[in-house]
């Protein structure tokens, strides 16, 4: 990880109507870092991730994404990151294989790097007995893990995760952070939503997310120092005691 700027927010703001779902968020994320975006459901990271990934307009502030602006450049915004939704965006009526070639084909490699690619990625996970499986078939971990490897499948700056690790089990959990980490390795910068206090130990940095807001940006370390607590859940049920205290 290094010092350059690669994500970066300034009040950035979204709102429906008199409901304010991302409220002034200032952020940096540096190249190559593993940024946690946590907060309970609800409190407004997918709204925030769907606005850095050029598919939802801010109300207002700014943002840039690999130097590109979320306003006028999201078409150069696309094309230098990749992302994952809580759905997994694969195609279930579609084999492994047949996945891995048509989104190849989106992100606009040529045939022989979708050949050589498809041939690692399906070594790389051990699916070799999978690749002629429609993706419907496939066990919801086996899925995670295809569709995170897919979406970094064109080697993007920055890989954007909604939620990739609910409704799975510990172990599972724990493999597919494996893969964060060897992309992370790879020099892939990543950004992950979860509601799963434990995962922000995973992070080189997290902010923590209370009612649409970014209550709190640290190293996890630094965060429990700060709260003088041993867990990301209690650094967490402090800032949600805060704001409920304010909203009083």
């Amino acid at each position: 990880m290094n010092r350059e700027v690669v994500i970066r927010t300034d009040k950035l703001t979204k709102q429906f109507g008199d409901f304010i779902a991302a409220d002034q968020l200032s952020i940096e994320v540096y190249a190559g870092e593993i940024f946690g975006f946590l907060g309970a459901n609800g409190a407004g990271k997918t709204t925030a991730m769907r606005m850095l990934c050029g598919l939802s307009v801010p109300s207002s502030g700014t943002a840039t994404i690999a130097g590109y602006d979320v306003y006028s450049q999201t078409e150069q915004i696309k094309k230098h990151i990749g992302y994952m939704s809580q759905k997994f965006s694969l195609y279930e009526d579609l084999t492994v294989r047949e996945n891995i070639r048509f989104f190849g084909g989106i992100y606009g490699l040529s045939d022989k790097q979708i050949k050589e690619k498809s041939a690692l990625l399906i070594n790389t996970l051990g699916m070799e007995q999978m690749a002629a499986k429609l993706v419907a078939d496939l066990p919801l971990g086996w899925k995670q893990k295809l569709a995170f490897s897919i979406a970094i499948l064109h080697d993007p700056d920055i890989v954007f995760l909604d939620e990739p690790t609910g409704g799975v089990d510990p172990i599972t959990r724990r493999q597919f952070w494996d893969l964060i980490y060897n992309a992370a390795d790879r020099g892939i910068t990543i950004f992950v939503t979860t509601h799963y206090m434990d995962e922000a130990e995973y992070c080189n940095r997290i902010s923590m997310m209370v009612d649409g807001q970014v209550k709190a940006l640290d190293t996890p370390a630094n965060l429990k120092k700060q709260f003088n607590v041993a867990t990301m859940d209690e650094v967490f049920f402090h800032l949600a005691r805060s704001a409920k205290r304010k909203g009083d």
